[in-house]
């Protein structure tokens, strides 16, 4: 499979090496004093023993253990047999992508034959089945550990077998194959499917001893372990009250709920190593931000985001609206159907009638739900709804490209057809939306940045937009920008403060360490793993007295953290990239190549393992590097560029021209490519090739002035100097200031 860098997760970020002025203070900031028994909450894991499973639940809580059982929670995972298997295992054959798979019963176990990770059939004993509707998966168990989600499904709606990615060819060797990364049921699935889940990965086997308590989403995976709770209840019966050890409850206020559910229920990136219901959501998981990888620009839904990074988008959130208000908490049914749902808070009368909605009441367009909660498929037959519950925007849809629901119903009319209809019906939106200010960032408009700075500065909109908007500044950012980021380290979001710390931690400096240091004692585990991160470039030994204790303290959090994701190519990019700040090259080296060893595929690791050793002098290796990133991705035009350059520098001219060839094949707006292949041209005495490989640069940037000043050289040196002059007296006039220019062009006058 090709995918192209465009489309693959950023897994490592580039380091920056910016010059920067600032006012430097003498002293370190310090926040006041406080208790760091109090931020750094427990790590320790919550022995098994505790949670007691549903039963215990039932004696007193039958009528949520009922509305619970059979839910989707109940069948997140289940041990394979007859009962619970839903497919038929009677010999179906079914062919997706060149791969055929069989399924079928052997004495009264269940097994499926199909391609491995060589490439080959086998056969697989099912272990375990996964969900209940509108599709479920199957387990089967690998050595060492490791538990794999076969990528066919059965649909438990239409009663057959289907491909979960019907048009995405997956090679066996590849980190997505079924076999492999993608679907590890271990490290992408097990932590919110299962009841107090313990990954136990081990790095130098790269093999799994994952432990659980309860194999499902159980009462206790919600409410926390039940024996103390249990216990107390026993003893004191009717005299029995709260004491607090339960989460989730009727007193858990609206947003800290929304967190709760969030730990399974969003795109995330993982802080601690396991989850003992101790601090925060923050304190063990990071959402990830709206990014034109995961979400329109405008912060609709692209790929899958389980919920939560679209809803905390809403006003709903934003007016303490939570989980609860609109689904059973236990079966996880709606409360409501239909419009009636909606109706507990807005006025029917106002809303479900045609003067708001200007269709037939009762009908699917008058559905709340299919204007304000449009959805798309996922795992092939999963509809999932966008849970902004935003207006339709057919105006971004005209300058963005970005969907709305209008024209997802009218298919047959235009854009431009949908916005005339909207504003005769509804007007012109007078409020402003976050997304008028992220869209245009996200999508590198001339006035991005600054409308990216509008959003972070207004505290009106959401938190989960302002962080996406400093995510969206890293493209823009220059020596100004860093200087206008620091007010963001003591912005009152957690969110805001840990984006504008990984902006700051591509930056090889440590210039900013006065403003960094206080963050090592935030209150939020995220941000003060970011902090330690972006502090990466410091020098251990110049580290503030005042601030050596907190720094030992998350230093051990920040690689606990790492190693959470050591079984991800990502996590081990990102040690590499820390450990290239500390300066030990040979580790980061190493943590590149460990990631490759688990996705072969990454070429972003390619890339940056490729620049490590041609830095380092190991250009053989830099060389091999670049042509395997050119073998799987020959559309990519910058490796081309990269690997012409070390072939530059070896003496290969010939080669290297033609890889610079190809470099301006694939990417012609690259005028940086143009320039070094005159050069080249010109070493070579291809005057007219230099020339006019110059000539079709201008073309794309006519006022470009190392390409016209290259020109102009040219010119001189082939002896067409009323060409030179030409040329020069246009840089003298454009760069009045820069003498390089009149000097050059005095001199062609001397010798004319």
């Amino acid at each position: 499979m090709k995918v192209f860098f465009r489309f693959l997760p950023i897994l490592v970020l580039l380091i920056l090496h910016i010059s920067c002025k600032e006012d430097k203070k003498s002293e370190y900031v310090d926040i006041p004093s406080v208790n760091l028994n109090e931020i750094f909450t427990s790590t320790d894991q919550i022995p098994d023993a505790n949670f007691l499973g549903d039963q215990a639940c039932k004696k007193c809580h039958e009528t949520e253990y009922k509305n619970w059982e059979g839910s989707h929670h109940d069948k997140a995972m289940q041990l394979a047999n007859r009962k619970t298997i839903l497919a038929g295992f009677k010999g179906e054959k079914f062919i997706s992508q060149g791969v055929t798979s069989i399924f079928y019963t052997k004495e009264e176990e269940f097994f499926v034959n199909t391609e491995g990770p060589d490439g080959k059939n086998h056969d697989y004993k099912i272990i375990y089945t996964f969900g209940i509707t509108p599709l479920q998966q199957y387990i089967v168990k690998f050595p060492d550990g490791r538990y794999q989600c076969l990528r066919t499904a059965w649909d438990t709606e239409k009663n057959k077998w289907f491909d979960l990615y019907p048009d995405f060819k997956v090679v066996h060797s590849e980190w997505l194959h079924w076999s492999r990364g993608g679907l590890n049921w271990n490290t992408m699935c097990s932590d919110c499917h299962s009841t107090n889940v313990r990954k136990n990965y081990d790095p130098e086997t790269r093999g799994y001893d994952t432990k659980y308590a309860l194999i499902n989403v159980s009462c206790e995976a919600c409410h926390g372990p039940g024996k103390q709770h249990v216990d107390e209840a026993t003893r004191l019966g009717t005299a029995y009250k709260a004491s607090g050890t339960m989460q989730m409850t009727l007193n858990t206020e609206p947003k800290e709920l929304v967190d709760q559910c969030a730990r399974c229920h969003m795109r995330r990136e993982q802080i601690s190593e396991l989850f003992n219901f101790e601090g925060t959501m923050l304190d063990h998981y990071f959402p990830q931000l709206i990014t034109d990888r995961l979400y329109f620009i405008d912060g609709q839904i692209l790929d899958e985001d389980y919920v939560y990074g679209s809803f905390v988008q809403s006003k709903m959130y934003q007016n303490n609206v939570t989980c609860s208000n609109c689904h059973n908490p236990h079966s996880l049914e709606l409360k409501f159907q239909g419009n009636t749902l909606c109706a507990q808070c807005h006025i029917p009368e106002v809303y479900d009638t045609p003067k708001h909605h200007f269709h037939e009441v009762g009908s699917e367009a008058g559905q709340c739900i299919n204007c304000h909660m449009t959805g798309r498929y996922y795992m092939g037959n999963d509809f999932r709804r966008d849970h902004s519950f935003r207006i339709p925007r057919p105006d971004l849809s005209l300058k963005y490209g970005t969907p709305n629901a209008c024209s997802e119903c009218h298919k047959d009319k235009s854009d431009e057809w949908v916005w005339q209809a909207f504003k005769e019906n509804h007007g012109v939106p007078d409020n402003q939306h976050f997304s008028e200010l992220l869209a245009p960032g996200l999508n590198g408009d001339p006035n991005g940045k600054e409308s990216l700075l509008k959003l972070i500065r207004d505290t009106i909109h959401p938190e989960i937009a302002r962080a996406s908007a400093v995510g969206g500044l890293q493209y823009y950012i220059d020596a100004n920008d860093i200087a206008k980021l620091m007010p963001f380290l003591d912005d009152s979001s957690p969110l805001v403060k840990a984006a504008t710390l990984d902006v700051l931690g591509n930056i090889n400096t440590s210039d900013y360490s006065t403003y960094l240091l206080p963050l090592l004692k935030d209150d939020k585990r995220s941000v003060r793993v970011k902090a330690f991160y972006a502090l990466g470039g410091m020098d251990e030994g110049k580290i503030p007295t005042q601030y050596k204790e907190v720094y030992d303290k998350v230093e051990k959090e920040f690689f606990a953290y790492l190693n959470a994701t050591s079984d991800f190519a990502g996590g081990l990019a990102r040690k590499a990239s820390y450990y290239l700040k500390k300066g030990d090259l040979e580790k980061a080296i190493g943590n590149y190549e460990k990631g490759l060893e688990i996705d072969d595929m990454n070429n972003i690791i390619r890339t940056s393992l490729a620049n490590l050793y041609y830095r380092t002098g190991a250009l053989d290796k830099a060389e091999d590097a670049f042509k395997t990133i050119i073998e799987q991705e020959p559309g990519y035009g910058p490796t081309y560029y990269s690997l012409a350059l070390l072939l530059a520098e070896e003496g290969r001219s010939k080669e290297a021209i033609a890889q610079l060839e190809k470099a301006i094949e694939h990417m012609p707006e690259n005028i940086r490519a143009y320039y070094n292949l005159s050069l080249l041209y010109d070493n070579a005495n291809e005057r007219v090739k230099a020339k006019n490989t110059l000539l079709k640069g201008l073309s794309i940037s006519p006022t470009n002035e190392d390409l016209l000043y290259t020109l102009a050289f040219l010119y001189s040196k082939y002896g067409e100097k009323q060409k030179a002059r030409e040329i020069g007296e246009q840089l003298v006039q454009m760069h009045p200031n820069n003498g390089n220019y009149a000097t050059f062009l005095q001199q062609i006058k001397v010798t004319n």
